[in-house]
């Protein structure tokens, strides 16, 4: 079959490299994709989802998939939908659970699915008087998309106020600023766990471990992602087993109640407090840089996955996983996640590339001229090792990253350190 992947980072293109390794598939295009997908893909500049779907119909696409949580938020599955097309993804009211934080939060209370205490408001004298009866540190976030960017935990009651003033004005992020959440913060540790729906069954992938501050130690801003693992030894059976029952079932119960069936990728960021799961964040798509660590895991052709839950035939899907590890180094241009960089070339020690076996680079901010590979993006690539434990996995994805060179490349040394601290 020929398919379309919408989007053109890390995520995509890693969709993209595992897809191109199918027997089922014959052709790829991406839309826009990015100067490396170009290798295995053809990219096409259609932005427009109705000329987008035109494309779809000229070119006999048999599948569509989305990437990015803008088009899904945007309603790209429903102008395909309209038109009998094939595509893998939530609907627009479906994508509220990520478009919408306050929608999210107050679907979580109204079906009893344990997240922290909150407000919801656009009024600076609301948050002001919550703010004040929260113990430190405290949680802000913007209501709108803001590029993974839109959550600020203050560490004293001044600086939240100060946040939320800034957010409420429309200074720091616009328009998707003028609502906010005001929440208690958790202390636990975070997870990343992924259902696979099709409106009504589902499937688990293995729980990965994102790490979103952009240096060691976690310490500094938040990003979009320095770095992932999976499956992380910090889930087991019973608490997949709480996360399935406490939220993944009453989720996909609530928005079937809701009017809206949930289809596509269900991305449930969790924090883990004393053994019990609680509810932080939903997303309507695969984490990045959580995608590029658990495509190299599915045992099962990722067609299979796509397509089956796209035509609701999940339940008669048997998802087999490698028993291995992947761990996902994100190298980041010089001034990320403050400012654009320079564009600098990239180049990468073939020879030492090709005997390092179980890696690969997933290409995100990267662009193609006289056919050289330059950094253009903050998030430039990610390198990727996959082995028989978090170590092998981390090990090799490290010595990949020191044959990849781009004038100012940064990148956190500590990657899948809290499942190897006892190592």
């Amino acid at each position: 079959m020929d398919i379309l992947i919408v989007g053109g980072g890390g995520r995509e293109y890693s969709m993209a490299l595992f897809l191109k390794k199918d027997e089922a598939v014959d052709k790829i295009y991406m839309a826009s994709g990015n100067g490396a997908s170009s290798e295995f893909a053809q990219n096409i500049d259609i932005k427009d989802f109705d000329k987008l779907a035109d494309f779809v119909v000229e070119k006999n696409i048999e599948l569509t998939i989305v990437g990015p949580e803008a088009p899904l938020v945007d309603g790209i599955v429903d102008v395909f939908k309209k038109r009998g097309l094939l595509i893998f993804g939530s609907s627009k009211n479906a994508s509220r659970l990520e478009g919408s934080k306050i929608f999210m939060k107050n679907f979580l209370k109204k079906y009893d699915i344990p997240t922290a205490a909150f407000i919801e408001t656009d009024e600076f004298q609301k948050a002001e008087k919550f703010i004040d009866t929260l113990e430190l540190p405290i949680v802000v976030k913007a209501d709108g998309l803001c590029g993974g960017k839109g959550v600020v935990i203050a560490s004293s009651g001044d600086e939240a106020k100060e946040v939320a003033k800034d957010m409420l004005s429309g200074k720091s992020f616009g328009e998707a600023g003028r609502s906010i959440i005001v929440e208690e913060f958790l202390d636990g540790y975070e997870l990343s766990v992924f259902a696979v729906c099709d409106g009504k069954n589902y499937k688990i992938l293995p729980a990965a471990q994102d790490h979103k501050r952009l240096l060691d130690g976690d310490i500094g801003p938040n990003t979009g992602g320095m770095g992932a693992y999976a499956p992380t030894p910090l889930i087991d059976e019973d608490l997949y087993k709480k996360i399935e029952n406490l939220v993944i079932k009453p989720t996909l119960s609530g928005m079937t109640q809701e009017g809206c069936p949930f289809e596509g990728v269900l991305f449930i960021g969790l924090m883990i407090v004393g053994g019990e799961p609680v509810v932080l964040e939903y997303n309507v798509r695969f984490g990045d840089p959580e995608c590029e660590v658990l495509m190299p895991l599915l045992k099962t052709p990722v067609s299979q996955l796509f397509y089956k839950a796209a035509k609701g035939e999940l339940e008669d899907l048997d998802l087999e996983f490698y028993d291995k590890y992947a761990v996902a180094v994100v190298m980041a241009s010089e001034n990320y996640p403050y400012k654009s960089s320079t564009p600098s070339e990239i180049i990468v020690d073939k020879s030492v590339h090709e005997e390092l076996s179980g890696t690969h680079i997933s290409y995100a901010g990267v662009s193609k001229e006289d056919e050289k590979l330059y950094a253009t993006g903050g998030r430039v690539l990610l390198s990727v090792g996959v082995g028989e434990s978090i170590k092998e996995a981390r090990d090799k994805a490290y010595l990949l990253c020191g044959q990849i060179h781009f004038a100012g490349k940064q990148f956190r040394q500590d990657i899948a350190y809290q499942a190897l601290k006892n190592d």
